[in-house]
């Protein structure tokens, strides 16, 4: 009950002090991270949590697939028909070059056999831009940047699996069976497009009607539905959430306009239950015995791999200066590297302790970097963060009400 009394208390701290964060560089994400690491096992030792336990695994997964499916919701067809040039560079060319450009110094610095290197490479190369929510978040920040961070990680979570899997086998010496991995990837594709078509088309009919306040819930059972029939049949479940949000919104806008407050809020959640946990994980022994070489990989990864990798495939595109810039810089580490992460932890490989506790720091520093710069990169975009949110103080009374009356 010690991690659901600091959830409880994290999250009204974060929630009070929302306002404060909007505009500055304090982040909620790094409240929850900060706290996590302090009530672990390197801070006060109230909870005690392991990397192979359940529900650092759970928690993860079920983060990142509560993510993307609200994620797809903003990118249905007719916007993906329209910025798909933008994220077929960042999927086809950015993506492959970050996961090269990692495994370069993974190798030379951290001493990382090939195959483990680029293997470290894959886990690392999906993004998650809900650390960035100043930026993907804001309908006033231009719509084609919006869309290309949120299309990039909507998709590269579950385009990075494959490769982590390849890598993961090979590293291990034996068969990556890849017409399985293919065929998961088609089969997630394939679920995350059929369940939310049928059940759009059924609400069309005059029978299956839902009751105003229960609308948002119909969304939320297919997720559910969804994310279970993944795991029975191993479909990718992240191509899966990303593809049935998109599906969703094209067919039935209305159903995904119901959800969307409710499915904001419910990844809020998700994504800092999961941050709590994960910064438990945080330890100065896991922190310290990574030496020069491990340390010099992270900063590597979060300030000149990802940059590079986004800027040379953004180069003759329509995109403004201050826009490549935010692009290439915004390319959070999250949820989707912390699930490949603890997948090498629970394989075969000689060095999968290294490779998870690489993969924790630099997520760690992606999220002290990220979170906190959002706003400061809006501003330079010219998009001011809001100035009017409401205080603690008592609403006027409606005009409506008795008190109201002259």
């Amino acid at each position: 009950m010690a991690l659901v009394l600091a959830f409880g208390v994290v999250l009204l701290v974060s929630v009070s002090l929302s306002g404060v964060a909007a505009r500055t560089v304090l982040s909620t994400a790094l409240l929850f991270l900060l706290a996590g690491a302090l009530i672990g096992q390197g801070g006060f030792g109230f909870v005690t949590i392991e990397p192979r336990d359940g529900l650092v695994v759970v928690l993860a997964d079920v983060a990142l697939f509560t993510v993307l499916f609200t994620d797809g919701q903003r990118a249905n067809l007719p916007a993906l028909r329209e910025g798909w040039r933008l994220s077929g560079r960042a999927l086809g060319l950015a993506m492959p070059l970050t996961m090269v450009l990692i495994a370069l110094p993974a190798h030379w610095l951290a001493g990382l056999d090939w195959p483990t290197a680029f293997l470290l490479g894959a886990i690392l190369s999906p993004t998650d831009p809900v650390f960035a929510a100043a930026i993907v978040g804001r309908s006033d920040v231009p719509v084609r940047l919006r869309r290309l961070l949120n299309v990039e990680s909507g998709l590269n979570d579950g385009l990075a699996l494959p490769f982590v899997l390849i890598f993961l086998a090979t590293a291990a010496h034996r068969e990556s069976g890849l017409e399985h991995i293919a065929v998961e990837l088609v089969l997630g594709v394939v679920l995350g497009i059929a369940v939310p078509a049928v059940v759009a088309f059924a609400w069309r009919s005059k029978i299956l009607t839902a009751e105003p306040r229960l609308q948002a819930l119909g969304p939320l059972a297919i997720a559910v539905t969804l994310y279970g029939l993944c795991h029975l049949t191993h479909a990718n479940p992240y191509l899966a959430a990303f593809a049935a949000g998109s599906t969703l919104a094209t067919l039935d806008r209305v159903a995904a306009e119901q959800y969307e407050p409710f499915g904001e809020l419910l990844s809020e959640i998700t994504k800092f239950a999961a941050l709590l946990v994960f910064g438990a994980l945080i330890t100065p022994d896991r922190l310290g015995h990574l030496g020069v070489g491990g340390w010099a990989v992270a900063v590597l990864a979060i300030l000149l791999v990802r940059p590079a990798a986004m800027l040379i495939s953004l180069l003759r595109t329509s995109l403004s200066g201050p826009e490549r810039a935010a692009a290439a810089w915004f390319g959070p580490k999250g949820f989707a590297s912390v699930v490949y992460g603890l997948l090498a932890l629970q394989s075969e490989i000689a060095d999968r302790e290294v490779v998870f506790d690489l993969v924790a720091v630099t997520i760690a520093l992606s999220i002290v970097l990220h979170s906190s710069t959002d706003v400061p990169v809006a501003r330079v975009l010219r998009v001011e963060p809001p100035d009017s949110l409401p205080t603690g103080r008592k609403a006027p009374p409606r005009e409506d009400t008795p008190d109201a009356a002259p």
